[in-house]
């Protein structure tokens, strides 16, 4: 899988943030991706102290890029850049100082051109890293939620992967309808990024009428509508997991359709569901979770976990700038 993300990058290099440029697992990671041609970290920080910490921990990151916000040449342009993008929501004042901070600061050189991509969290709260991608770079045209999904990756054992995705499991606690069809476009457009052929299939504690409840008319309405939002793509539910997976099952209890049996792009009721699903896949079903990846947005922003570690911001970042268009 991250050969062909690799490749992307190879034809297209990118520029990438970090907004905690410190950080040791940010540093290692920041040092593997130098490594290669296709990938510029910018990191967030005070340059001296960048340069200490890579050096203590005896990372050569020489390459990267490193921009101090309290240096920062184009500031005076990137706080009125700030205050047009607030619509008088905050004076310029209040824009100078929010931009000393890293998650603000990475991501208005998102909003201005340069970077391509940003990666924050390893300190900072999920809320940290999105509440500024949604005031600054803001959702693409015709979407109204940032959304997200995990791709989980299993071995085949035959030199290939088993590579699924799986959303919203971290952003919408409980999505309506048409938030749910937002999701699935977007879950699925992701999905080929990572080489995979949606099948999507709605989840439900019930397959074709079998069971009933409101919750069962939300996925159901909103599968049909999801059909109509992607006519070139297998869309089917309600369907109960099994009946997602397993093909015996699949058909049996929903006979014709292309996705039972078949799913490998999964859309659940809420986030209760999908955050244990996801898990449930990782921890007992061998498959390496990668995400939260975030949807909708106009720029690939991505949120790391503050457990994570150096492999993790390294995978991470080749998979959000992949993102980038």
């Amino acid at each position: 899988m991250f050969k062909k993300l690799i490749e992307i990058l190879k034809k297209h290099p990118r520029k990438i943030v970090f907004t905690e440029g410190t950080d040791p697992r940010i540093l290692e990671a920041t040092a593997r991706l130098l490594s290669g041609t296709y990938l510029t970290p910018i990191l967030i920080g005070n340059p001296e102290a960048v340069q200490a910490a890579a050096e203590e921990a005896g990372w050569n990151i020489r390459g990267a890029i490193i921009i101090d916000p309290e240096t920062y040449e184009n500031m005076d342009a990137m706080v009125e850049k700030m205050v047009a993008l607030r619509k008088g929501k905050m004076t310029a004042e209040e824009c100078r100082a929010t931009l000393k901070r890293g998650n603000y600061f990475g991501t208005m050189l998102v909003a201005m051109g340069e970077a391509d991509a940003l990666l924050g969290g390893a300190t900072y709260s999920t809320a940290d890293t999105v509440r500024p991608a949604l005031q600054l770079v803001k959702t693409k045209p015709g979407n109204k939620i940032v959304s997200s999904c995990f791709i989980m990756v299993r071995s085949r054992g035959t030199g290939d992967n088993e590579v699924l995705a799986m959303g919203d499991c971290a952003i919408n606690i409980k999505p309506d309808e048409d938030e749910l069809v937002e999701i699935a476009v977007e879950t699925a457009k992701c999905a080929q990024i990572f080489g995979v052929d949606p099948k999507v299939a709605f989840l439900s504690y019930s397959t074709k009428g079998s069971g009933k409840g409101e919750d069962v008319d939300k996925m159901r309405n909103a599968c049909e509508k999801a059909k109509l939002a992607m006519p070139g793509i297998p869309v089917d539910g309600e369907m109960q997991f099994d009946a997602a997976v397993s093909p015996t099952v699949g058909q049996l209890k929903f006979p014709g359709s292309p996705v039972a049996g078949y799913a490998n792009t999964f859309i659940f009721p809420d986030i209760n569901a999908g955050n244990i699903g996801y898990k449930i896949a990782q921890r007992l079903g061998g498959f390496d979770a990668y995400g939260p990846i975030l949807l909708g947005l106009n720029a690939p922003i991505n949120d790391l976990s503050r457990g994570c570690n150096a492999q993790e911001v390294y995978s991470m970042a080749i998979i959000t700038a992949a993102l980038a268009e």
